[in-house]
């Protein structure tokens, strides 16, 4: 309520580029941000819309970027062990952060057009940062649902990343001025976890406050009630 809003369409620059007039920083997230979204929308909302922000902060002397990047740019690792194991809840042949963690400089693997989409934004966000100077910090955020928790999947247990913790790490970006382009996992100090968190932490300072696993008994409770109640049905 103690802030202006303005709605437009982010693929139409003339309509946004206004409203970039004496800002200091932006935290880009507008977007199609469905995993399954498909070409034609990746394309007007999240390639053309993320040029239209990065061309907008330019053109009005934007000192920095925070943009919404996500996981799934990196999400075909979890096709592979062992992230698959642990996206599934196989964890018997595995010990928690005893495996090669996904980072910053690990290959680039998308898991569909939203994934492309997001690694096309990072792309950018390092070229305008070399070409025009300006702070870009790309955040590959994990699961962040309404609810807060990983109810919702055995895979949310790994890639939770809390409303707190997602917060901290947006605020850790804006009060940062010793970079110039990062790439940052956005997840929670999650016990399966297999993103990276040290980089952010050792740029940044970041300390996440959330892990997952505290939901697990009431993980578990849903699912035996769940498993009862089809018991009574069949």
């Amino acid at each position: 309520p103690a802030l202006d809003s303005h709605v437009v369409d982010v693929a139409d620059l003339e309509s946004i580029t206004p409203h970039f007039e004496g800002v200091d920083a932006v935290i880009h997230l507008a977007a199609d941000p469905s995993e399954k979204a498909t070409w034609d929308s990746v394309l007007h909302n999240n390639l053309v819309g993320t040029y239209n922000v990065f061309e907008a902060a330019v053109r009005h002397g934007v000192r920095k970027i925070v943009f919404a990047s996500s996981n799934h740019v990196t999400g075909m690792y979890e096709r592979d062990y062992p992230y698959s194991d642990i996206v599934s809840g196989s964890y018997d042949k595995l010990e928690p952060g005893e495996y090669p963690f996904i980072t910053d400089r690990s290959p680039v693997r998308p898991d569909g057009y939203y994934g492309v989409s997001k690694e096309y934004g990072e792309s950018l966000a390092r070229f305008y940062h070399e070409d025009s100077g300006i702070s870009v910090a790309c955040i590959r955020i994990g699961t962040v649902n309404r609810n807060n928790n990983p109810l919702g999947s055995i895979r949310h247990f790994a890639t939770l990343c809390s409303h707190r913790d997602l917060a901290q790490l947006v605020q850790l970006c804006l009060k940062n001025d010793m970079f110039g382009f990062e790439i940052f996992y956005g997840v929670s100090n999650n016990t399966w976890r297999f993103w990276d968190i040290d980089h952010a932490k050792m740029v940044l300072g970041y300390e996440p406050k959330d892990n997952a696993e505290s939901f697990r008994k009431e993980f578990e409770l849903l699912r035996q009630t769940e498993h009862s109640g089809n018991r009574i049905k069949e």
